[in-house]
């Protein structure tokens, strides 16, 4: 019952926010979802239709509340080649197969592995989204007439300066508002969201895709699947932490798998392209006062009922109005606090979160960017790790028996310097290694434990082995060799 509640809440908890906000959101999902379908090459009503459906299921099924997904950028990217070489239907079939991957991912409890994302990695992929949105609005700002660059400052001016009058009305939608009123009463000759392409004018209707159901189809379009499958999962759950963040609320990785999955599973059949969670339009909603799941669903109905019922006027709104809105996304998504950071955080957090920026910014996708700055972070944190390691000695007074003293984390990246540690020519009688201060973690460390022990015996001294903790113990008994017959055997052949 508790659940049903927070679960009714989540809901209705912010109805008159939500509301303008999903009509904010309604309005900047337009152009940007015409935009991605001429990105993956199909007619803009995929794209359209898609968002809809996906903003739809999503604010039902999700995890993440006040989160708006949609039609993308980074999933469309994925889909040129298919739509190119195959044609639609594949597209759809791929959209339907992609969503199952999905629901498969979110069912293994994989959203779980956001954990390893480092902060370092998501500052650089704030960073080089919003790098990515400013760029996106360059075709629109640039061999313009010079009155495109007089309404996108007027824009601007409304969105930051209305606030201090009321917060009552999201500033955006003011923006879109008054240019769209002056440019009908003035009658200003600028590009439009109708020069974009045309607006559907019927609803969605169920469809099975159009292809052969054999192993040759699956073939063709299980890569493109999984690749917009792990994009799309990627993106969003990037973007799901980013809105916990901005909103001090949690969300549920795992069923942001499943919602997320259900959405494209459903939309490939309603004749939708693969989409996935928007960070540039879940900023617009959070910053329009979007906190509930009722402002993504509110953003995909108005979004149909506007290029179905009301697609003439839509179709006036002047793309200097979005233009403004998506530059304050940009300025207000960019962790402008990061450039400050860079002289007092750790270097190596630096070098990630640059790392990261620049990938993305190179390579316009989000995925790659992100598995790079995992990847050093990973590396520069074994590597720290492996600093903390030492190995110190003590000699008997006879001068016959030596104890190392192994201190740290025993791993890959340690296991150099224990192995460098030990002095295999002196001669004694006794060695001991005393591994109480330290851990053994990978079978690297066990090898090289090994190889110490192995050594010693070599040269006539007897070994042991002192102050293993549980778990070592547990990785010793199940991996060494030391004391298997044989063993020095084959260290001598070697």
């Amino acid at each position: 019952m508790s659940s049903l509640s927070a679960y009714r809440a989540q809901w209705f908890s912010n109805v008159r926010g939500d509301l303008l906000s999903g009509l904010v959101v309604a309005l900047a999902l337009i152009p940007e979802a015409i935009a991605f379908s001429i990105i993956a090459g199909v007619d803009p009503k995929i794209g359209l239709y898609a968002s809809f459906s996906i903003a739809v299921i999503t604010a039902i099924a999700g995890g993440r509340p006040g989160m708006i997904s949609a039609a993308t950028a980074a999933t469309a990217v994925l889909m040129v080649t298919l739509v190119r070489d195959h044609g639609l239907q594949y597209l759809l079939a791929a959209t339907v197969l992609a969503g199952l991957i999905q629901i498969g991912m979110g069912m293994l409890k994989l959203g779980n592995l956001m954990r390893f994302v480092s902060r370092s990695v998501m500052t650089g992929f704030v960073n080089a989204l919003a790098i990515l949105i400013f760029i996106a609005q360059l075709p629109e700002l640039i061999g313009v007439p010079m009155l495109t660059y007089i309404l996108v400052a007027g824009g601007l001016a409304i969105i930051y300066l209305f606030p201090m009058l009321t917060r009552a009305i999201p500033s955006p939608l003011v923006c879109i508002l008054v240019l769209t009123t002056l440019s009908l009463v003035l009658g200003f000759d600028v590009r439009t969201v109708g020069d974009m392409g045309e607006l559907p004018s019927t609803l969605p209707v169920f469809l099975i895709p159009d292809i052969p159901l054999n192993l040759e189809t699956l073939m063709i379009i299980l890569p493109y699947s999984a690749a917009v499958a792990v994009v799309g999962l990627l993106e969003s759950l990037m973007t799901a932490q980013i809105v916990d963040d901005l909103t001090d609320t949690p969300s549920d990785k795992n069923q942001e798998c499943i919602g997320q999955g259900l959405a494209n599973t459903v939309t490939g059949f309603m004749g939708g392209m693969a989409g996935c969670a928007m960070i540039g339009q879940s900023m617009i909603n959070v910053k329009s006062g979007g906190r509930g799941r009722l402002s993504c669903f509110a953003a995909g109905v108005l979004l149909l009922f506007m290029i179905v019922v009301l697609g003439d006027l839509v179709s006036q709104i002047p793309m200097a109005a979005l233009v403004a809105i998506m530059i304050m996304v940009s300025i207000g998504t960019f962790s402008w606090s990061s450039i400050k950071n860079l002289r007092t955080h750790p270097r190596s957090s630096s070098i990630v979160m640059i790392a990261t920026v620049a990938v993305v910014v190179y390579t316009h996708n989000l995925a790659i960017g992100v598995l790079v700055g995992v990847l050093l972070s990973g590396i520069f944190f074994a590597w720290k790790i492996a600093q903390l390691f030492a190995v110190s000695s003590v000699l008997s007074e006879n001068g016959r028996h030596r104890t190392y003293i192994v201190e740290g984390q025993l791993f890959f990246a340690s296991s150099d310097d224990f192995m460098a540690a030990f002095n295999f020519k002196e001669v004694l009688d006794k060695v001991t290694i005393d591994v109480s201060r330290a851990h053994i973690w990978d079978i690297s460390s066990v090898a090289a434990l090994d190889m110490a022990v192995l050594k010693f015996r070599r040269e006539g001294a007897e070994v042991e082995i002192v102050g293993l903790n549980e778990a070592s113990e547990t990785i010793v008994d199940r991996l060494a060799v030391h004391d298997k017959p044989g063993a020095l055997d084959k260290l001598m052949a070697h």
